[in-house]
C-alpha cells in the first residue's frame, strides 16, 4: 500500500528537494505540498487520507509544534516526521512529546533521507500485519523499527552503503529469517560477504539471531529483521 505525504516547507527550493525525494522512495508518494501553517491545515482538512506529514518547524504564519497541535485537536491523527534545521533540545523535547515520531535534521542527504522513510515503513507495516491485539515483543519490534541503527551506522571497512541497502531490503520482504547461504544467493554474492552485513546488522540492533535447527550437525542462525 503506497504511504500518502504531505509536505510542509515553506522554502520553495527545499520543498520541491522533498517532494522528489519521497517520490524516489519506493511505496510512497506526495500527496501536496504546502507552504504555510494555514496551508497545511487546509489541505489536510479536504483531504483526510494523508498519513505521513514532512513537518518544517519554522513555518512563515507560526511554528511547527503549533500546526501540530491544530491538527491533534482536530482529530487528524497521520504521523509526522520533523524535517528541520531545529536542534533546540525543548523543540526536540516537545515534538516528541507531540508524537512526532521520527526527526530528520537539515541539512541531510537522499541516503539518509531515504532511510528515515524506510524506518517508517517498516514501522506501518508491522502495525498493518499485527492485527488485533499485540503482545510486549510485537510492541517493541514496532518501535524498535522506527529507531532501526542498522543503515545509518559507519560502516566497518569493505561494506558499501549500497549493498547494505539492498540485504535490508531482502531481509524486510522475506518476513521470516534468512541463513548466510540463502541471503548470498538472493543478492549474489559469498556466504562470507552476506554474512558480514548480516552480522552487522545484527550488532546495530536491526536484526535478531536465531538458531535454526535442521538435519544432523550444528544449528544454523537466521536473521530476522525486527
Amino acid at each position: 500500500m503506497t504511504i500518502r505525504v504531505l509536505v510542509v516547507e515553506d522554502e520553495e527550493v527545499a520543498a520541491r528537494a522533498h517532494a522528489a525525494y519521497v517520490e524516489r522512495v519506493h511505496g510512497f508518494t506526495v500527496a501536496g505540498v504546502a507552504r504555510s501553517a494555514g496551508e497545511a491545515m487546509r489541505h489536510l482538512t479536504g483531504d483526510p487520507d494523508v498519513q505521513l506529514v514532512l513537518l518544517d518547524m519554522h513555518l512563515p504564519d507560526g511554528h511547527g509544534l503549533g500546526l501540530l497541535q491544530r491538527l491533534r485537536a482536530a482529530g487528524h491523527l497521520c504521523d509526522v516526521i520533523a524535517v528541520t534545521s531545529a536542534r533546540d533540545a525543548e523543540v526536540v523535547r516537545a515534538a516528541v512529546a507531540q508524537g512526532v515520531v521520527l526527526y530528520l535534521l537539515k541539512p541531510f542527504t537522499f541516503a539518509t533521507f531515504r532511510s528515515k522513510l524506510e524506518q517508517y515503513a517498516a514501522y506501518r507495516e508491522r502495525l498493518g500485519a499485527s492485527g488485533g491485539e499485540v503482545a510486549q515483543d510485537e510492541l517493541d519490534a514496532m518501535f524498535g523499527t522506527l529507531h532501526a541503527r542498522g543503515t545509518n551506522a559507519p560502516l566497518p571497512k569493505g561494506m558499501s552503503a549500497e549493498s547494505l541497502r539492498e540485504v535490508v531490503t531482502v531481509l524486510r520482504k522475506a518476513g521470516v529469517g534468512m541463513s548466510a547461504t540463502e541471503l548470498a544467493e538472493r543478492i549474489g554474492s559469498s556466504r562470507v560477504t552476506a554474512r558480514r552485513y548480516l552480522e552487522h546488522l545484527a550488532d546495530t540492533g536491526s536484526v535478531e539471531r536465531t538458531p535454526r535447527y535442521g538435519g544432523s550437525g550444528r544449528p544454523e542462525v537466521a536473521y530476522h529483521w525486527r
